[in-house]
């Protein structure tokens, strides 16, 4: 796929158990084992939960460009086929470069647009994160993400009451120290959609997922 030049200088920090925008990660308890299909995509969980959680690796993203978001945004995302219907939440960035999550509270449970990505529609990656599980409450949003098969549709709806609809591409488990940075999140022809999770074997030390699951897809008609 042609690349673009990629979105204005990023800097990330991360709420305590968090994705991150390059290695995207989440505490808790592993989920399930994900696909390996195209294109791009343990142990238990800490006993203290996700409130005491140290913040797990992060890569700074500031060789990276960010869009500045325009259009309506979204407000809730349904995915069939794992049972998936959730508000959508924005996040942005924190003073260390680390990209903001949903922190313990009301909203933990909830997926969370990144403002620094296009809206859901227009062109270039949106990204749209979740937590896997918590320690104290079990699995979370996106326990089931790397379930998704090839042809599995997503639905965002957005401020307007407007559904912009995608179909799944792939999924992919990638090790967070060899994070697809471009992949993920660079520039793309089209309209096109991330899902972002954490995933693989449980680091007690970290207190976090060694691993990411990424979900590509693009708008359908």
């Amino acid at each position: 796929m042609r690349r673009r030049p990629l979105l204005i200088a990023v800097a990330i920090a991360l709420a305590a158990l968090g994705l991150v925008l390059a290695t995207i990660g989440l505490v808790g308890r592993s989920g399930p084992p994900t696909t390996q299909s195209t294109p791009a995509a343990s142990a238990g969980p800490d006993p203290a939960g996700p409130a005491a959680g140290t913040a797990p690796r992060t890569t700074p993203l500031s060789d990276l460009r960010q869009r500045p978001a325009s259009g309506p945004a979204p407000v809730s995302l349904d995915i069939p086929a794992i049972g998936v219907s959730t508000p959508v939440n924005s996040v942005g960035l924190n003073p260390d470069g680390t990209l903001e999550v949903p922190a313990p509270g009301p909203q933990y449970d909830q997926a969370a647009w990144y403002r620094g990505s296009p809206t859901p529609g227009r062109v270039g990656p949106s990204v749209i994160l979740g937590h896997v599980d918590s320690a104290a409450d079990g699995p979370s949003v996106f326990y089931d993400l790397g379930r998704l098969r090839p042809g599995d549709r997503v639905t965002v709806t957005v401020t307007d009451r407007s559904v912009r609809t995608f179909a799944v591409d792939g999924v992919r488990r990638v090790p967070k120290d060899a994070f697809p940075r471009l992949e993920v999140y660079g520039d793309t022809a089209g309209p096109e959609l991330r899902l972002i999770t954490c995933g693989g074997p449980f680091d007690a030390a970290e207190r976090s997922y060694e691993d990411n699951t990424v979900v590509f897809a693009h708008l359908v008609p």
